[in-house]
């Protein structure tokens, strides 16, 4: 990734606390060659994806075709998912989206926008509105 995403990341990820931290695991693309094979690329993915996934957490995907949240929802979300006990796995999918057998796992599919964003933009957006949503679950100015 390139340094501004890691240092948007890094910016977000520092002032979370403790016990609403983010983590970002980082899988390898499928292969795409000169002539890919896209559907063998995605089962790749998902493979990948779904080995990294423990048993214990709550998946979920971020889709297009998912649940659109305000960022007031976001943290209505995040303070369930926090009285749920469990880590989540918000699973972004790569250049050509999420197998079906990713989209399965998933308990809640969550749409960032209708637009198709880029990978890096992603994870600065939601490392910040997942910050976002923490503030606002403590009441902190930062959302005002």
């Amino acid at each position: 990734m390139p340094a501004w995403v890691h240092d948007g990341v890094e910016e977000y990820r520092k002032r979370l606390p403790r016990d609403f931290s983010l983590e970002f695991v980082e899988l390898p693309l499928g292969h795409r060659g000169k002539n890919p094979d896209i559907q063998k690329a995605k089962q790749q993915e998902a493979d990948a994806i779904l080995g990294a996934i423990q048993a214990n957490e709550k998946v979920v995907c971020l889709e297009v075709g998912g649940k659109s949240w305000s960022t007031e929802q976001l943290a209505k979300q995040a303070e369930h998912w926090r009285q749920d006990g469990q880590n989540i796995a918000l699973v972004i999918g790569g250049p050509d989206g999420l197998s079906q057998s990713v989209l399965a796992k998933a308990q809640q599919l969550w749409s960032l926008s209708p637009l198709t964003l880029p990978h890096p933009l992603v994870r600065v957006l939601v490392s910040e509105q997942l910050y976002r949503a923490w503030t606002i679950l403590m009441n902190h100015p930062y959302h005002k």
